[in-house]
């Protein structure tokens, strides 16, 4: 009985690291930093684009952006963003597509040019817009987003450095309201419900 209650302190603390491992793993890509009311606050976009200077103004009033942080060097869970972006444009009907416009923009400005964000964005479509802002376009951006993103240094890698980084879509309004925040998923459905439901589908 004495052995059992020795070993209880042992137990708890190795199930406690268990659970703090298992968050830590699934961690940083749903991570966002809420505002004082407990939600990103959104607001205004406005940088330098793949298609010229862009600002969420420019968008009708029926339209939405779809909007996720990242940079062309991740190696997973940016395309797959992107990716989930068109499948979902290619399951809706013609009206809805058209109103629909999906935006990277990239946390890695250091290294991701307007070029090469523009040869990433052909990959998955024409109307795929990159935004490269300065850093402190990015910070202003991502702390209003509740975006959290930091820089891995990689020395033994021919890429130098990764970055960690939140990976939530956005589906934002012409005034940068957050209409719905859609945690990241490798598939479709929870970006083609929320973009159904705002659109009327």
């Amino acid at each position: 009985m004495a052995a059992a209650n020795k070993r209880k302190p042992l137990v708890w603390g190795l199930a406690l690291l268990g659970v703090l491992l298992t968050v830590s793993a699934v961690g940083m890509y749903q991570l966002a930093t809420p505002s004082n009311d407990g939600e990103p606050q959104g607001g205004p976009i406005a940088m330098p684009s793949t298609h010229g200077d862009f600002t969420l103004t420019q968008l009708d009033d029926d339209e939405i952006a779809v909007v996720s942080f990242g940079y062309t060097y991740c190696p997973d869970v940016c395309p797959m963003n992107q990716a989930v972006k068109r499948q979902v444009l290619s399951q809706l009907d013609e009206q809805q597509r058209e109103r629909v416009v999906p935006v990277m923009i990239t946390v890695d400005p250091e290294r991701d040019t307007l070029e090469r964000m523009n040869e990433y964005m052909q990959f998955f479509g024409e109307e795929f817009v990159g935004l490269v802002g300065s850093q402190e376009q990015l910070s202003d951006v991502a702390e209003r987003y509740g975006v959290i993103w930091r820089r891995v240094e990689a020395p033994d890698s021919a890429m130098a450095y990764t970055i960690d980084h939140s990976a939530s879509l956005f589906l934002v309004n012409r005034e940068g309201t957050i209409l719905q925040r859609v945690l990241y998923s490798p598939t479709p459905h929870g970006l083609k419900s929320a973009l159904e439901s705002e659109l009327g589908g």
